[in-house]
């Protein structure tokens, strides 16, 4: 029996995220008074509290923060991929995104190392993933 794997569930305040992520573009919120980039998207500016927020996009590259090797999956939709890195990315325009790391073996990924935005497929949605720069 196959288990299918839990995707993102779109509001009208992230629909703008998951739609670029369908056209393979990964968007941030950018605040018109201050210029803060954020990530997730909120109503108002986490630095200034500004409600004036544009879509603008990310050059999809950064740096792995901090990172975990999963092997024991929180969903059993998941037994099959294990073991997969979860990590944080930071961004090069400042925002840190929960993610996975692909295109490497989980025990190469580092803190630090460079990556950048990868985009794949999940049933009606696309995710953003981050792969190794050089790959």
């Amino acid at each position: 029996m196959t288990i299918a794997k839990p995707g993102p569930t779109p509001v009208p305040l992230t629909e703008p995220f998951w739609a670029a992520a369908r056209r393979g573009e990964l968007l941030l919120q950018r605040c018109r008074s201050c210029g803060h980039h954020q990530h997730y998207p909120r109503m108002l500016c986490t630095r200034c509290w500004c409600r004036e927020l544009d879509w603008v996009p990310s050059a999809g590259k950064g740096r792995v923060w901090t990172f975990t090797v999963v092997h024991r999956p929180g969903h059993p939709a998941w037994s099959d991929d294990v073991p997969y890195a979860l990590a944080i990315v930071e961004l090069d325009e400042g925002p840190r995104l929960l993610t996975n790391v692909v295109g490497l073996d989980p025990a190469d990924v580092t803190v630090g190392l460079p990556v950048v935005a990868r985009f794949t497929e999940h049933g009606d949605s696309t995710i953003v993933q981050f792969g190794p720069e050089y790959s």
